[in-house]
């Protein structure tokens, strides 16, 4: 069996694919990579095809109608056959090194009867404009090596376990899947919230893995962009709001409880400042109803979501001057991570 499956959505990747495809081809055999090609109008699905008929042992190609991202990860899922799972971006890659140390520690794992569910690494962001990175590790939050979900350090604001960090067990996700809708952008939300309470064994391994891009054009990333795709951020939200009820996550390791909180908490935050940015009739009405949804769906969720924690202090604000506050919180958050 292949130790990481690794998926690759591509939809006109063809400028920067290959120095994507070439990193992961490091790990040789012990990887699985499954590249998606998502209905390109451009060489991606030659590229493609030209790694798979290089590495026929470690390559595959699917051709599919385009249908957005969160269709190829689904796909990906679908047709891995490798122990781990793990998503890359076609214009990000992961580091050989990292990726080194990874497959020799899943090695020993497996040798000892004692892998894990899950794997979290530390993720880069890699600036074009200014050729910078920061590292994004959850040193304060996790104990290197097994994770005692009982004992979990505060996450803060923004700083949530990524899609980027996570390796899941394949089985495990599979079984639990949640079939990621078509043409939605901030799915990667669900894809690294909704699967985490059935990865009880976790190993944080302290190695810099994922390579994240920033300063691509149309990146969804940037704030501009993404609001003026409101409603899919409220979509999604609502997909992992209803992922878990609110008991099932109280029955969790305290920990584990208390980061998931925190996550469906900075996710508000990010979905109230792409609707609220903009103050409209249409965005408050659409907010209004996301609220109404919510409770209808779980009472208890509801009141957690928005009478505790950070979105709470939204509702103080006055809707004249909310805008501006959002943007202000925004700004200081894409500072820090010098996004978009």
């Amino acid at each position: 069996m292949k130790l990481i499956t690794f998926t690759v959505p591509c939809y006109n990747s063809e400028g920067y694919m290959s120095h994507c495809i070439d990193t992961l081809l490091s790990g040789g055999t012990d990887v699985e990579i499954i590249i998606v090609d998502d209905g390109s109008k451009d060489k991606t699905g030659e590229i493609a095809d030209e790694y798979a008929a290089s590495y026929p042992d470690i390559v595959k190609v699917i051709h599919k109608e385009n249908g957005g991202h969160g269709t190829g990860v689904n796909e990906g899922v679908h047709n891995a056959t490798g122990m781990y799972f793990k998503v890359v971006d076609s214009d990000d890659w992961v580091d050989e090194e990292a990726l080194r140390i990874l497959l020799t520690t899943i090695r020993e794992h497996i040798a000892i009867g004692n892998a894990p569910d899950m794997y979290i690494c530390n993720y880069v962001y890699v600036h074009d404009a200014d050729k910078t990175k920061k590292i994004i590790n959850y040193t304060k939050q996790l104990n290197t090596g097994y994770v005692n979900w009982n004992k979990v350090g505060t996450f803060h604001t923004a700083h949530t376990l990524m899609m980027h960090a996570l390796i899941y067990n394949t089985q495990k996700l599979r079984e639990h899947y949640i079939e990621l809708p078509a043409h939605t952008f901030y799915v990667d939300n669900v894809y690294a919230y909704a699967y985490i309470p059935y990865m009880r064994n976790t190993y944080y391994l302290n190695v810099d893995l994922y390579q994240y891009f920033i300063g691509r054009d149309g990146q969804s990333i940037n704030i501009a962009t993404a609001m003026t795709r409101y409603e899919q951020q409220i979509q999604v939200q609502l997909m992992m709001c209803k992922a878990h009820s609110y008991e099932f996550l109280k029955s969790l390791p305290k920990g584990m409880f208390k980061y998931l909180k925190h996550d469906l908490h900075a996710v508000m935050m990010n979905t109230l400042m792409f609707a609220l940015g903009i103050n409209t009739k249409e965005r408050s009405g659409a907010i209004k109803e996301m609220w109404r949804e919510l409770k209808r769906s779980d009472k208890k969720m509801y009141r957690m979501i928005r009478y505790r924690g950070y979105p709470l202090a939204v509702l103080f604000v006055p809707p004249f001057i909310r805008p501006k506050v959002m943007m202000f919180g925004y700004n200081c958050v894409k500072r820090k991570y010098k996004l978009g």
